[in-house]
């Protein structure tokens, strides 16, 4: 590791520290000295992580990176290249101009975003009526978090932004900032199209009133300004717009890639193309119907069942889809953290669900299976019971003793 790499991670600490201290959370001696600590010990842990290679480095992102390098940078923009979308490829092409090992920069670039991760899952905790120690554990404990760590100082994902930028919507609407709100999904979208996962949840939040439908509008305005750049440097308008549409065969045509999915279970079908086409029809109809319960009961809607139905969200439709991928339920392990800790009853679920992912990331990384993939598919399935419980007792459905904000 070189200075330059040194400094930037420095300064990733730095970021982390500042966002407690303006949160208004360390105020005491004891807890500035243990903040301190703890990031310390976060970033020393992805430090440890960073020159770890694997095969999607080795085999795509690296060669993006030398295909921009050797196609002038920015200008090679007008290019197809690679399986992400264009913002993603924004910051590869300028990896290409630095001086620096492409691999740390794509590190860095995710640990800065588990970094703002953690900040706006603090912020929903805030909102879900957490305390000050409550904020803080969820701050630390998605720095700590296995999948969070892995995903980006160790597997060089970017799976951190996306999130990251759907849950600083989720928080901006919160706070009642629409247009930032907006921003940050389109953002999310922009980078990976897994955010479809999460943003059926920007419905739920204009049913409490955070969003108006004008609002929406601006998404379609936000990607384009997003994508304009791109145009500009001679990439084809139509085919940026409708790069996801041209990527969906990337993804492979297998029904389930090392995912904790329904396809865990039932990984023997005759009739692959039927039961394709049944998930996904599955999957559409199980996003209604959260969202009817949701419209139906709209006058009830605390954060409380915001967040269930969130979870709900990001873990039923990827688990329900076809074709899912080990890293998929990413979203999910963050939101039913954040869940958890407005609500420790429901903290089984949320070990339940990084138990889920990690056997799909153990599979990856290890190569092997450390259990079979049903094991994490019914994890999930406790995980979804739990949360549709959540739901409808924050709608008054039914009342479980003890279920009171830390």
């Amino acid at each position: 590791m070189d200075v330059t790499v040194a400094i930037l991670i420095c300064l990733e600490a730095l970021l982390a520290y500042w966002l407690l201290y303006r949160s208004g959370l360390l105020r005491s001696t004891p807890s500035v000295i243990l903040s301190a600590l703890l990031v310390g010990a976060a970033f020393a842990l992805r430090i440890w992580c960073l020159d770890y290679e694997t095969l999607d480095y080795q085999n795509f992102l690296r060669v993006w990176v030398d295909f921009f390098r050797q196609n002038g940078g920015f200008q090679a923009l007008r290019h197809s290249i690679g399986n992400y979308n264009i913002p993603y490829l924004y910051f590869l092409a300028l990896f290409s101009y630095l001086p620096v090992s492409d691999l740390y920069l794509i590190k860095l670039l995710s640990i800065f975003f588990d970094v703002l991760l953690a900040w706006a899952a603090m912020g929903i905790v805030r909102h879900l009526g957490g305390r000050e120690k409550a904020q803080l554990g969820c701050f630390f404990a998605v720095l700590f978090l296995p999948t969070v760590v892995l995903n980006g100082a160790l597997w060089g994902q970017c799976d951190s932004i996306y999130v990251a930028l759907a849950l600083m919507s989720i928080y901006w609407a919160m706070e009642d900032h629409p247009v930032l709100s907006m921003l940050a999904i389109t953002l999310s979208f922009g980078f990976k199209l897994q955010a479809v996962f999460v943003m059926p949840v920007l419905a739920v939040l204009w049913m409490q009133g955070h969003l108006r439908l004008r609002h929406f509008a601006l998404f379609p305005l936000f990607y384009v300004l997003l994508v304009l750049p791109a145009v500009l440097l001679g990439r084809p308008f139509a085919e940026t717009l409708t790069l996801y549409f041209n990527q969906t065969g990337s993804i492979g045509s297998g029904l389930n890639y090392n995912s904790p999915s329904i396809f865990g279970i039932f990984w023997h079908v005759e009739d692959e193309a039927l039961a394709s086409k049944l998930a996904i029809a599955a999957a559409f109809a199980f996003m209604l119907l959260v969202l009817l319960v949701c419209y139906v009961n709209r006058r009830k809607l605390s954060n409380k069942a915001l967040l269930a139905a969130a979870v709900l969200l990001a873990v039923g439709i990827p688990f329900l889809l076809p074709h899912m991928h080990d890293r998929y339920f990413f979203a999910a392990d963050v939101l039913t953290l954040v869940l958890a800790f407005g609500l420790w009853p429901f903290s089984p679920a949320a070990a339940l669900c990084q138990f889920a992912s990690l056997l799909g990331y153990h599979a990856y990384l290890k190569m092997r299976y450390l259990l079979p993939m049903r094991y994490g598919s019914w994890a999930l399935i406790i995980t979804l019971l739990m949360a549709a419980a959540v739901l409808a007792e924050a709608l008054g459905w039914i009342n479980f003793r003890n279920s009171k904000n830390l």
